[in-house]
């Protein structure tokens, strides 16, 4: 198994713990927070995808998904089509209103082809290529599709614990 392959079963992963934390729910248990100040499943998974989204675009030198396929439109959210979540307030995560399933996984299963298609093509040098240099030291590929991957299975472990918890009420 090459880097390659390796980076694309890991973000498999996600996409297998997203889809099992959100199919068959309604928009009452995407929406549903267990405290006033907690994550919902809807915020959780809408804000693993559009991280994942901005980053790969940007790694990639692309156009991001929720743009370039008119998923900011259909989600209608309150926001700048910039806006990842990133550092949201408790009001704003309320914000985050999802009706279906499905707009949520079809949103992912988008960005998750698009993150493939990319992890498929590179090469194991393009991972030291440097991406951010705002940091010390600066952030390479590598290093940043790692830091999105441990931020998604986070997030999404989260959304599929939330919903552990709503299915035991």
């Amino acid at each position: 198994m090459n880097s390659a392959e390796l980076l694309v079963e890991a973000y498999g992963r996600i996409r297998e713990t997203v889809h099992e934390a959100v199919d068959g729910l309604g928009a009452e248990e995407l929406n549903a927070r267990l405290d006033p100040g907690a994550n919902s499943i809807a915020w959780l998974v809408w804000h693993l995808t559009r991280v994942q989204d901005d980053h790969i675009a940007d790694a990639a030198g692309g156009e991001q998904v929720w743009t370039a396929d008119g998923w900011a439109d259909r989600f209608g959210l309150p926001f700048d089509p910039a806006e990842t979540g990133y550092g949201h307030s408790a009001a704003e995560v309320g914000k985050v209103r999802i009706e279906s399933a499905e707009l949520l996984t079809g949103y992912h299963d988008a960005v998750h082809e698009r993150t493939t298609a990319y992890l498929e093509g590179l090469r194991p040098q393009s991972l030291n290529r440097v991406v951010d240099e705002s940091w010390s030291p600066p952030v390479t590929l590598g290093v940043r599709l790692a830091s999105v991957l441990s931020d998604d299975l986070q997030h999404a472990g989260q959304a599929a614990f939330v919903r552990g918890c709503l299915s035991r009420r």
